[in-house]
């Protein structure tokens, strides 16, 4: 491997050496172009720069740049740089010795800064060779002069052949722009021209002009010349001198300086503010962080503080579990209790709900017969009224009842406490407390089935009460059956609770739209917000605690009612949160709408009796009437 990589390296160092000494010749021979003027050299080898003019020193080092940061792999390209390294080098700087170089610039600056030149600068080329076709003479683009003049070296910006009624004209229009670039590439592209002996005096004075184009600057008397060519220049420019065109340069550079300083002196102002602002914000957070170290020494020496506080704490409440747990030992006896009771009231749910389904299939046949409602009605308020002062007096003797065995169970109680007595006592042998024992014993059995015979009647009562209780519910749905027809603005009348009113929604639409669009956005609008009610997986609620209760608010951070809010206004966010908090207290689970008999004047769920009595004072306007 070793000497293969030797053998390459010395036929890329061979190969090298051989391509410089080929451009090195091209660039001796004139081939290559370097020289622009005297002052102005060019890198032949990187036409894509936009820079590309240099003064000699600067384009010997830009030579030596890319000469070291060429690739191996990029043979040509280092080969022409360090040709054009020796070229500089050894061919330019011999050839210049220093009077000659300054004698020659001086008057180069002389030449081309006498006269008046046509501004934007543009160059003049003449003797294009033209051709009759058709009856009109034709001959090159401006497209490839423009290339041509742009590998010499010239950067011309356009090329504008002459035209006349008999077609090319011969001559052409470079333009070099306005800047001094141009003004450079402008005198470059004179002398060329003139060193080859084809330029302006060239042109006038041959006696054969050849095949060969002339070339030359654009001055004062082409501008005043008669003909196609004083006539382009006198429409597409001035005429101005060098001098004119640096003291405009001048004056615009002084401006600029000028805003520039105004500039400087404004952000230096801003900058002493700020460092003021600086200052001021230092010592403020310097204080801040003194004020932090005190607030996290008092911080520390707080919590050590209630760290020993809670530790005394923790004590006491260990002590007050030890306590607590011979109390829930005690109370998980009761519980085990009301446990067998919590079952049978299970039970008793499982045929409440048979016994639901079973009304709601009635309901929906009592719907059709409403008109035999209306008049079994009167009947059933009457009948439900009694059966209500009845239920009343039960109830008041249930209560009764119920003190009488919570009299008598202390009684039972007492008994047995003083039994118990008797009995630790009996055993001594004493004849007297035997016999007082066995008149206890047999006290307590009779106050036990006095107990059993209570509680048979409480259960009885609480079976009457609760039949009692459903014909209420039975009334109360028959009620509601007669008053879903009525007005709702009737004192007495059926109310839909969790019905979105929509008034509110037409009159926020109506404030964004007009006319029959208003309605149908409102519409949509309200049947969008229906949909939103129904949906079972929407609980815009929270549990709040308030002196030990808990109970549900509307949630007003949810971000459906919070939009709804914003974009709408309260009126319409109040129809929709009193219909969430209706449905979330009549049918929370089934979330859709329920009949419920209203008092409307008070804004309240009217009571049983209400109803009866509205019903009876339209029975009595009806029989006035009658009579």
């Amino acid at each position: 491997m070793a000497p293969s990589s030797r053998n390459d390296a010395r036929n890329r160092d061979s190969e090298l050496d051989d391509y410089r000494k080929r451009f090195y010749r091209e660039l001796q021979n004139g081939r290559v172009v370097v020289k622009i003027s005297d002052t102005v050299f060019r890198c032949p080898y990187c036409p894509s720069r936009k820079d590309r003019d240099y003064r000699c020193r600067d384009l010997f080092q830009h030579a030596s740049r890319v000469a070291r940061d060429s690739g191996s792999d990029d043979v040509k390209e280092k080969a022409r740089h360090l040709a054009l390294m020796k070229y500089l080098d050894e061919y330019l700087e011999k050839k210049q010795s220093p009077a000659a170089t300054k004698d020659t610039e001086s008057s180069s600056k002389a030449n081309d800064s006498d006269g008046l030149f046509v501004w934007p600068w543009v160059g003049i080329i003449a003797n294009i060779p033209v051709q009759m076709n058709n009856g009109r003479y034709v001959g090159e683009s401006g497209t490839r002069i423009k290339e041509s003049l742009a590998g010499q070296g010239f950067n011309p910006l356009k090329v504008h052949p002459l035209w006349n009624h008999r077609g090319h004209s011969g001559f052409a229009i470079v333009e070099f722009g306005k800047d001094w670039p141009g003004f450079t590439n402008a005198i470059a592209f004179d002398k060329a021209f003139e060193t080859d002996h084809h330029g302006k005096k060239d042109y006038k004075t041959a006696r054969c002009l050849g095949d060969k184009l002339y070339g030359w600057v654009a001055r004062d008397d082409d501008y005043s010349s008669k003909g196609i060519v004083g006539d382009h220049l006198r429409k597409s420019g001035d005429l101005k001198t060098v001098e004119e065109i640096q003291a405009e340069d001048q004056r615009k550079t002084t401006k600029l300086v000028s805003n520039l300083t105004n500039v400087i002196e404004v952000k230096a102002m801003r900058l002493k503010e700020i460092e003021s602002k600086y200052t001021e914000t230092s010592i403020s957070l310097s204080n801040v962080m003194s004020e932090k170290d005190a607030m996290h020494q008092t911080f520390n020496e707080e919590i050590t503080r209630i760290q020993r506080q809670a530790h005394d704490h923790f004590e006491k409440i260990y002590l007050e579990h030890a306590r607590s747990t011979m109390q829930l030992e005690t109370q998980k006896k009761e519980l085990e209790s009301r446990e067998k009771e919590l079952e049978k009231l299970k039970a008793q749910n499982e045929s409440e709900k048979r016994k639901i389904s079973y009304e709601k299939k009635m309901n929906m046949k009592a719907t059709l017969e409403q008109r035999k409602a209306d008049k079994n009605v009167l009947r059933l308020a009457e009948d439900q009224r009694r059966e209500k002062e009845k239920l009343h007096k039960r109830i008041i003797d249930l209560e009764r009842k119920l003190d009488a065995k919570q009299a008598l169970e202390l009684q039972i109680e007492s008994l047995r406490g003083a039994l118990q007595v008797v009995k630790l006592m009996g055993e001594n042998g004493d004849m007297d407390m035997k016999i007082k024992m066995d008149k206890m014993q047999e006290e307590l059995k009779e106050k036990e089935e006095e107990l059993e015979s209570l509680e048979a009647l409480n259960q009885t009562l609480v079976v009457m009460e609760r039949k009692s209780n459903d014909e209420l519910q039975e009334a109360r749905k028959e009620l509601i059956s007669y008053f879903r027809d009525r007005p709702s603005n009737a004192i007495i009348s059926v109310k839909q609770m969790g019905d979105l009113n929509n008034k509110p929604f037409l009159e926020a639409i109506k404030r964004k739209y007009s006319g029959h669009e208003a309605d149908e956005k409102a519409v949509e609008l309200c049947s969008l917000w229906e949909e939103n009610l129904k949906d079972p997986s929407w609980h815009p609620f929270k549990i709040i605690t308030d002196k030990g209760n808990s109970k549900e608010i509307i949630d007003e951070e949810d971000e459906k009612l919070k939009g709804l809010r914003n974009e709408y206004g309260d009126d319409v966010y109040m129809a929709v949160t009193d219909a969430l908090k209706e449905m979330n207290e009549y049918n929370p689970s089934g979330r859709y709408c329920v009949s419920e008999l209203w008092n409307f004047r008070e804004g309240r769920k009217a009571a049983l009796r209400e109803g009866v009595e509205d019903i009876l004072k339209q029975w009595r306007v009806r029989k006035r009437k009658r009579a």
